[in-house]
């Protein structure tokens, strides 16, 4: 379950602890979560601690699993592609920081366009940068060299074009 204001939230269906990891847990589901997530000094990653209690053998114990930043939750597309376009929004900065994954062979695009989905010269699909691999902070370019901050405090959209790909977060610097 998250939520962004302590008030409303969203509940998925999905497990956070998947029933594969560790193997020895198998059969016993009796997590205690610790609240909220930590991220240690030093480290990128997010950790959240859960109490395993179980029926036979040694007591319970206390086990650490380990998660990317801001990737608990993805937009995802599989090989048939996909897309999503945010509301209008205004930024500032000169920088699209994202966080994503992809399969071998997938890929992620980011189009930039204005408050009514027209696309931006220069900032379209086939302009910008073709992402892949597994990386949490890439800065998106794009081909004609078009600059970023000249866009600032306007209204835009986003438009993410995804092909077995996951989009975990996207933030401007």
């Amino acid at each position: 379950m998250t939520s962004r204001d302590g008030t409303t939230f969203r509940r998925y269906t999905d497990a956070i602890i998947p029933t594969t990891a560790p193997a020895n847990r198998d059969g016993n589901r009796s997590n205690y979560m610790a609240w909220g997530l930590v991220q240690l000094p030093g480290e990128k990653e997010w950790s959240v601690l859960a109490k395993e209690a179980y029926y036979t053998g040694s007591g319970s114990r206390l086990r650490r699993f380990r998660y990317r930043p801001d990737g608990l939750v993805a937009l995802a597309a599989g090989d048939g592609g996909g897309e999503a376009i945010t509301r209008p929004l205004s930024f500032s900065g000169s920088k699209l920081v994202l966080n994503y994954r992809t399969a071998s062979k997938g890929s992620l695009r980011v189009e930039l366009q204005d408050a009514d989905g027209q696309p931006i010269g220069g900032f379209t699909a086939t302009d910008s940068q073709r992402l892949s691999g597994d990386a949490t902070d890439v800065v998106e370019s794009w081909s004609k060299g078009s600059d970023l901050a000249s866009l600032a405090g306007q209204p835009l959209r986003l438009r993410f074009v995804l092909n077995e790909a996951e989009l975990f977060a996207f933030r401007f610097e």
